[in-house]
């Protein structure tokens, strides 16, 4: 398939917000206080790579250049006490998981108007499919923050 300038640009973007998510979330899973968080972080940043794949096979030859972002993630964030100290742990984790929202809510954003862009209608499902996962991963933020009252 061949694709647009116009699509390879909007994937260059999209690939370019999947390197970012994986970078907060990476970096969130070191920072989070509460295990779990640092468990939900490092799930959806497992997520976000095959994302990141996805658009890369879909960009093909036209991919180019090499990640913006270092990937930065702790070996194992579960064992990381990167809380600081002196601080209410609830609302450091608040704020993660607010920015982590909002984060998704400009992914999923992105993805609505790249959709629309596409021609090829297996193209236009691939990144429903995705599309489809951010709105899941903004779910299970949700659900975490409404869980633990952050919400």
């Amino acid at each position: 398939m061949v694709l647009t300038q116009k699509e390879i640009s909007l994937l260059k973007d999209m690939k370019t917000q999947e390197e970012l998510c994986i970078e907060k979330y990476g970096k969130y899973a070191c920072y989070a206080c509460d295990s779990e968080l640092k468990n939900l972080f490092t799930e959806l940043m497992n997520t976000e790579k095959k994302h990141l794949n996805t658009l890369t096979n879909m960009l093909g030859k036209d991919a180019g250049g090499e990640s913006k972002f270092s990937s930065f993630a702790c070996d194992n964030p579960s064992e990381s006490t990167s809380c600081p100290a002196g601080i209410d742990a609830q609302k450091y984790d608040a704020f993660l998981c607010q920015d982590m929202l909002a984060m998704e809510k400009h992914v999923s954003g992105a993805y609505d108007t790249t959709i629309f862009e596409f021609s090829d209608p297996q193209n236009r499902q691939t990144l429903n499919e995705i599309q489809k996962e951010e709105q899941q991963h903004g779910e299970k933020l949700y659900s975490y923050m409404s869980k633990h009252g952050m919400y």
